[in-house]
């Protein structure tokens, strides 16, 4: 598993409940630069239309020896889950509160893109202010530990 892109303030700014692997609809331009790593998730999301789950606001950069001449890099890819799990997204989303984050983009160990998304809720000003003192002082914890 080779990661491409992550979203490093997904666990910062939303408490993940459930992990989900999907595959995305690449086209091979864009896998061809996704290889040499030129994507990112920073920013995007996940909506849903028609019973289907899209990625938006992601990043690929137009590989170089393409032949594509209107290519748009932040367009919306489609993602592919089973039924089942999209049952499971939208049955939370519908509960109310949850969202889908993207929280990282990577070649699975066959060769396939893979996003890893998670069902989140968002953290309020204190909840984060929380996160920060308990990675401090696990941080202080372990420097303890190593020097004693």
């Amino acid at each position: 598993m080779r990661i491409i892109a992550a979203n490093n303030n997904a666990n910062y700014n939303f408490t993940i409940s459930n992990k989900i692997e999907a595959g995305i609809v690449l086209t091979g331009s864009e896998v061809k630069s996704l290889r040499i790593n030129t994507g990112s998730i920073r920013g995007s999301y996940i909506i849903e239309q028609n019973g289907e789950l899209w990625l938006s606001n992601s990043f690929i950069k137009k590989y170089q020896n393409s032949t594509d001449n209107n290519y748009d890099p932040s367009r919306n890819r489609k993602l592919l889950v089973t039924k089942k799990e999209y049952n499971k997204i939208s049955g939370s989303l519908k509960q109310g509160g949850f969202t889908i984050i993207p929280i990282s983009l990577y070649f699975s160990n066959k060769g396939f893109a893979k996003l890893s998304c998670g069902i989140a809720k968002g953290k309020k000003k204190i909840d984060k202010r929380e996160s920060i003192k308990q990675r401090d002082w696990n941080i202080k914890k372990q420097r303890m530990l190593k020097n004693n």
